[in-house]
């Protein structure tokens, strides 16, 4: 008998991808420092990570007085939307070189950066924190399946899922006004974690995971959809399908 073929899902540069969007929460080490708070962090399409740290920092000196770049490991911390027993969804850890910004390139940087991720911290950069990169040589991505790393040349080559601007909104919507949809999606687990209190966890192009949390801890279960969803219509109908209301078009604000 031929083994079944595995659903379609995000690949672990994806997974990278949308998790560094995601993640509001953000940490830098290096070798024998504190680590340091990350106020922005924004993994550009080359490959690099721009991030904003305090000036009085250990990164802003190492950075400074190291010719070729200092080792540090960015730690991003993804956080489910919803008021979870356990609410970090994944970690996503970015080991490469910090090197600094020369100043009269910060302003262009900046720039460059909030027109695709317009975040406030951004106003603080030359007052009280300092721009510096990331140059990546590696990154790993942790969740309850397990830890998967990928190369920076795949990252290159991502995006984050089409839908994850949206995703926050969807999952606290889905989980605050339809109950009965969740507990129709419900019906796919297995009968042994249908138990608990259930709640939407995550929803992607490819499909939707469930958090369970039971008496004997918490348990992720993810139901793929039929097909890959491409616009916000189709990925209403995925919803609803795994539901199994395939006549209605979405999940829609009242």
């Amino acid at each position: 008998m031929a083994p079944t073929a595995a659903a379609p899902a995000p690949s672990t540069a994806e997974r990278v991808r949308s998790a560094c969007v995601h993640a509001e929460q953000a940490v830098l080490a290096l070798p024998g420092a504190d680590p340091t708070p990350v106020s922005v962090h924004f993994l550009r399409q080359c490959g690099d990570v721009v991030i904003a740290v305090p000036n009085d920092s250990a990164a802003v000196y190492a950075a400074s007085t190291a010719i070729t770049g200092a080792p540090a490991v960015l730690e991003l911390t993804d956080h489910a939307p919803l008021p979870l027993r356990e609410p970090v969804r994944a970690l996503v850890w970015l080991r490469g070189w910090i090197r600094g910004v020369p100043a009269r390139a910060q302003r262009t940087l900046v720039s460059a950066v909030a027109e695709e991720h317009p975040h406030p911290g951004l106003l603080d950069i030359g007052h009280t924190a300092t721009l510096l990169r990331l140059v990546l040589n590696s990154a790993v991505v942790a969740d309850s399946s397990g830890a998967e790393s990928v190369c920076v040349d795949e990252l290159r080559l991502a995006d984050p899922d089409p839908f994850c601007g949206m995703e926050s909104a969807w999952l606290q919507h889905l989980d605050a006004d339809h109950a009965d949809v969740v507990a129709q999606l419900a019906r796919h687990l297995p009968a042994k974690l249908r138990h608990g209190r259930i709640h939407p966890l995550a929803i992607d192009r490819y499909g939707l995971t469930l958090r369970i949390e039971g008496i004997d801890g918490d348990h992720d279960f993810r139901l793929p959809f039929a097909a890959p969803a491409e616009d916000i219509e189709a990925l209403g109908r995925a919803v609803r399908t795994l539901a199994g209301c395939p006549f209605l078009n979405g999940l829609r604000r009242g």
